[in-house]
């Protein structure tokens, strides 16, 4: 095998069985901390040994195996050896498993890999929970979660959010020696926790996902690596935690966004209008997936929640075939439900884009007027974006210019830049 194949089984494997690593090493060390760092040795001995020796028979076992070693190195340089200790050495093989060789008892070791297949699933969503845990700060939580449960490098998170590697490993590093000192157990929280930890797990999924879909800053418009990740572990939750209406409302609202990336972006990365949007173009299969998730949704809530009801306005754009044809008064109404359920600026200007739709510009602006007046949304580009279109449309060419020059030095991203520089131009 040459090395490069060796590297890629690596980085294939571990994006795919690095969190339920990293959730067993957890369980059976009771330190979160050291489980990630040992998950993390692991992946350091795999990209030595199977580019060498050739990839074991069961790869996520042998890093499970070699994980569990390094444990008990740590215990005995520790001098732990206590029960802890003699329960991880516990059904250990003699030799052979540290290096890419057959282990001493292929059969065993193969057993071991899931040794706890019921409690896999709770590993899971226990990394998900400690990860986002609400001791952490925000930036900490999503920089954790992408690397323990969704595998992703130090540089791959430093790339998608275009900060510096150096910064992303700060964070990590102080969110695992805050976990430590708070004295975070390594568990599913108990149900009557559990509603409230789990909102924020979604809202860092959310927040991957809106970086991946409409990036901040920077040369592209869409991230679809890190959206793609989210989508990744909205659908590992919707496993997980299968009766939480939620979690599908957030996964219909990932589904449905994503459909219409192959459309939102011409051949050379400019971003293209939903109105001149090719929607022959949108994955049809992603749509019917966040439908049936939507449902799901319906299916085992009492009605929508916040991310249920803006899958739902996803899904009228997704059903429509045009812009003129899409059904504006519920659009409408499904963002007044929002609002009242979930205020927000940038709530209330979604909605205002709606209204201009349904009922005109005019109407629309009035809403507008009061979030600029109320001093909501003063460093964003968004709002003085959506002013200026409105005060196109009524014609008042000037006050419109004003407004996209504002929204012009706001905004960080230099495609959305370009479509500012656009509209500035068909002013005139």
């Amino acid at each position: 095998m040459s090395g490069s194949t060796g590297r890629e089984a690596v980085a294939a494997v571990w994006r795919i069985e690095s969190a339920r690593i990293v959730g067993a090493l957890a369980r059976y060390t009771g330190d979160f901390a050291l489980a990630e760092d040992l998950a993390q040795e692991a992946l350091a001995e795999a990209l030595v040994t199977w580019p060498r020796d050739g990839v074991p028979r069961n790869p996520a076992g042998w890093l499970l195996t070699v994980g569990r070693r390094r444990a008990i190195d740590a215990f005995r340089r520790r001098s732990a050896l206590d029960d802890r200790y003699a329960a991880l050495a516990r059904n250990l093989g003699e030799g052979g498993v540290v290096s890419g060789n057959a282990p001493a008892d292929p059969a065993r070791d193969a057993e071991d890999v899931l040794w706890d297949p019921d409690q896999i699933d709770d590993d899971v969503l226990a990394l998900m929970f400690i990860s986002c845990h609400p001791v952490l700060a925000r930036e900490a939580r999503v920089a954790l979660t992408l690397r323990v449960v969704g595998g992703l490098t130090s540089d791959e998170i430093a790339k998608a959010f275009l900060v510096p590697t150096a910064t992303v490993q700060a964070r990590i590093t102080r969110a695992k020696k805050t976990l430590g000192a708070a004295r975070v157990p390594f568990e599913v929280p108990p149900p009557e926790e559990r509603a409230g930890r789990l909102g924020s797990v979604l809202a860092v999924v959310y927040l991957i996902f809106t970086e991946g879909s409409s990036a901040s800053s920077g040369d592209d418009l869409i991230r679809l690596e890190l959206a793609s990740e989210a989508q990744r572990l909205a659908r590992v939750l919707a496993r997980l935690v299968p009766n939480e209406p939620e979690v599908h409302g957030l996964l219909a609202l990932l589904e449905l966004t994503a459909a219409r990336f192959p459309a939102r972006t011409g051949p050379d990365g400019e971003p293209v209008l939903l109105e001149h949007q090719d929607r022959r173009r949108w994955d049809h299969a992603a749509i019917r997936r966040g439908r049936a998730a939507l449902a799901r949704a319906q299916q085992v809530g009492r009605g929508l929640g916040a991310y249920g009801l803006q899958a739902a306005i996803a899904e009228c754009h997704a059903v429509a075939s045009s812009v003129e044809e899409t059904n504006w008064e519920r659009v409408v109404l499904i963002y007044e439900a929002l609002g009242r359920l979930a205020p927000s600026p940038v709530v209330d200007l979604n909605r205002a884009v709606a209204v201009s739709m349904a009922q005109g510009p005019a109407a629309a602006l009035t809403i507008v007027d009061e979030l600029v007046a109320a001093g909501t949304l003063s460093n964003s580009h968004l709002l003085p974006s959506v002013r200026g279109e409105l005060l196109a449309r009524l014609g008042r060419g000037d006050e419109a210019r004003t407004e996209l020059e504002l929204a012009l030095r706001r905004c960080g991203n230099a495609r959305e830049r370009a479509v500012l520089e656009r509209k500035l131009a068909d002013l005139g």
